[in-house]
């Protein structure tokens, strides 16, 4: 899946990196790559959801990055 959004840091639980999806969900970032750590940045990213991992955060549906660009 491919999804445009905004980056932004949750502390949340012990906190982590989310996207603001264009669609209006929040999607949580699975092991989110460090070019990708900044908050306010602007990026279209390929992944996939994982309905097998579980979060502390529990912020939405987790996002496994394959790819990313930044816009």
């Amino acid at each position: 899946m491919k999804i445009e959004g905004t980056i932004d840091r949750v502390e949340m639980g012990t906190g982590t990196w989310a996207l603001n999806g264009s669609d209006g969900t929040t999607y949580e970032l699975k092991d989110a790559p460090p070019e990708l750590q900044q908050s306010g940045l602007k990026v279209r990213i390929d992944g996939q959801i994982r309905e097998d991992v579980m979060t502390l955060a529990a912020i939405g549906p987790v996002l496994e990055v394959n790819s990313f660009e930044k816009l």
